[in-house]
């Protein structure tokens, strides 16, 4: 008992030294940061191949959903769960509490008063039904998660599409890889309303894959009153928005079509949706190399209380390694040791 309590101190007072040292000095640390990965196929973040769309970016964390924001469109970009029957077996009934996020620098943040009186309606991307507990359930009430949606494409086509893959998933108890987003492919731009800049998308897409199963394919529907969906490849998916969606899924996966249902009823247990086809016409994205799908995963860093103060830069947001606080570094620390203390110092 008493060496391994003097081991315990000696490495307690080097660790200490190491750290005042470091402080003192102005080196700062290296320490790996906490990363969220879990909610991407093979912990590969989405990437944007359109140069366009990677000025003014954000990526967050939230629980149960991340998400890449967009600071000219002031909507996230995509939005990527990780759906299993086990979460969507939790009911938790809604309750509407739209606010803010604060991590985002104000100029670049969408409020409250831009959907006010708009004609639009605060559409969901990771959607609420998909929240596995009231946390997971507020974060999805952020702003950062939510674009302009037409009353009859949010209330109605969108939200078949969204109960249709939440019943895929626990009907054929598969898990999915899911990316929701917005797609802005008109030839002029349209703000939610007359001196707010919001951008309202054209269309609407949700990419899925089911890894059990080998089973990809995207819905698309048009943001407006046609009430007009349709399922189309990844491939199709990246040739319009510019994202490679999976960038760890092999080409064959995303040049295939299948016929998703529209709507939960259709789906049945017996029955799980046809292969139609394989698109050979269209542009796949170009898979990136390891290097570029790691840099990428480097901007996706657990949320710290530090991080959701107002005052946190974008630099520092994005979680690059000059963007690392001390504080974070020093929290880092702390826990690692009281991990080590944990299993070795009894």
């Amino acid at each position: 008992m008493k060496k391994t309590a003097i081991s315990v101190s000696a490495v307690i007072a080097t660790i200490m030294g190491w750290m005042i040292t470091n402080f003192s000095s102005g080196n700062g640390l290296t320490l790996q940061p906490k990363l969220c990965l879990n909610q991407f196929y093979q912990d590969a973040a989405p990437e944007l191949m359109n140069e366009k769309l990677k000025q003014n970016t954000y990526p967050l964390c939230f629980n149960s959903f991340t998400l890449n924001y967009s600071g000219i469109s002031r909507t996230p970009l995509w939005v990527a769960e990780y759906l299993t029957p086990e979460r969507l077996a939790s009911k938790i009934p809604r309750e509407d509490s739209f606010h803010e996020e604060n991590r985002l620098p104000s100029d670049v943040r969408s409020l409250l008063s831009d959907y006010r009186s708009s004609g639009y309606d605060r559409g969901h991307m990771a959607p609420n039904g998909d929240m596995p507990d009231k946390t997971s359930q507020y974060d999805s009430f952020s702003l950062a998660n939510i674009i302009p949606q037409t009353p009859e494409n949010n209330q109605n086509t969108w939200r078949e599409i969204e109960e249709s893959v939440r019943s895929m998933v626990s009907k054929y108890k598969v898990e999915a890889y899911v990316v929701t987003g917005p797609i802005y492919a008109s030839k002029t731009v349209k703000y939610i309303k007359k001196g707010h800049a919001v951008l309202v998308p054209s269309q609407v897409y949700k990419a899925i894959y089911f890894p059990q199963t080998g089973m990809a394919s995207a819905y698309i529907a048009n943001n407006d009153q046609s009430k007009t969906a349709e399922v189309i490849s990844i491939c199709a998916l990246e040739e319009k928005t510019g994202i490679n969606i999976f960038p760890r899924l092999e080409e064959a996966r995303k040049r295939q079509v299948f016929s998703l249902p529209l709507q939960a009823r259709q789906v049945t247990i017996k029955r799980q949706p046809d292969y139609v086809k394989t698109d050979l016409a269209s542009q796949c994205a170009n898979t990136p190399d390891d290097q570029q799908i790691k840099d990428t995963q480097q901007l996706f860093v657990m949320n710290t209380s530090e991080e959701k103060s107002l005052g946190t830069s974008h630099q520092e947001h994005r979680g690059t390694s000059t963007g690392q606080s001390q504080q974070s570094n020093i929290n880092l620390i702390i826990e690692t040791l009281l991990e080590w203390l944990k299993q070795h110092g009894k």
